[in-house]
C-alpha cells in the first residue's frame, strides 16, 4: 500500500502559476497510473489529471492546456504544473494511483491530506 503526501499548493493570484508534488512511499509507485484529483466544498473529488507508468497523459477539459502532469519514477514523484491559474481551480488537490480500466478508474490507495490552492486576487 502506498502512502501519498502532497505538497506545494498555496495562495496565488489569477493568471499565477503553482508546482504540486506528490510523494508515494512503497515499492510500487512506478507500476501504477496516477492521477490527481481536486475537491471544493460540496462536490465530489474530480479527477483532473492522469498519468501512465508509460506517460501517457489525459486531462479533463477544464484544464487541458494549462496544467501538465509528470512522474519521476526514480523518485516515487508525480507533479501537477498548474499555469494559467483561475479562481475556478481553488480546491484541495490530491494525488492517487489508478486502478480499474483506463474508462473507468478508481482510486487505488488511501488518501493522503491533500494540499490547498487557492487563486484569488
Amino acid at each position: 500500500q502506498e502512502q501519498l503526501v502532497e505538497s506545494g499548493g498555496g495562495l496565488v493570484q489569477p493568471g499565477g502559476s503553482l508546482r504540486l508534488s506528490c510523494a508515494a512511499s512503497g515499492s510500487r509507485f512506478s507500476v501504477y497510473a496516477m492521477g490527481w484529483y481536486r475537491q471544493t466544498p460540496g462536490k465530489q473529488r474530480e479527477l483532473v489529471a492522469r498519468i501512465t507508468s508509460g506517460g501517457i497523459t489525459k486531462y479533463v477539459d477544464s484544464v487541458k492546456g494549462r496544467f501538465t502532469i509528470s512522474r519521476d519514477n526514480a523518485k516515487n514523484t508525480v507533479y501537477l504544473q498548474m499555469n494559467s491559474l483561475k479562481p475556478e481551480d481553488t480546491a484541495v488537490y490530491y494525488c492517487n494511483g489508478l486502478g480499474g480500466t483506463y474508462s473507468d478508474p478508481y482510486p487505488a490507495f488511501s488518501w493522503g491530506q491533500g494540499t490547498q490552492v487557492t487563486v484569488s486576487s
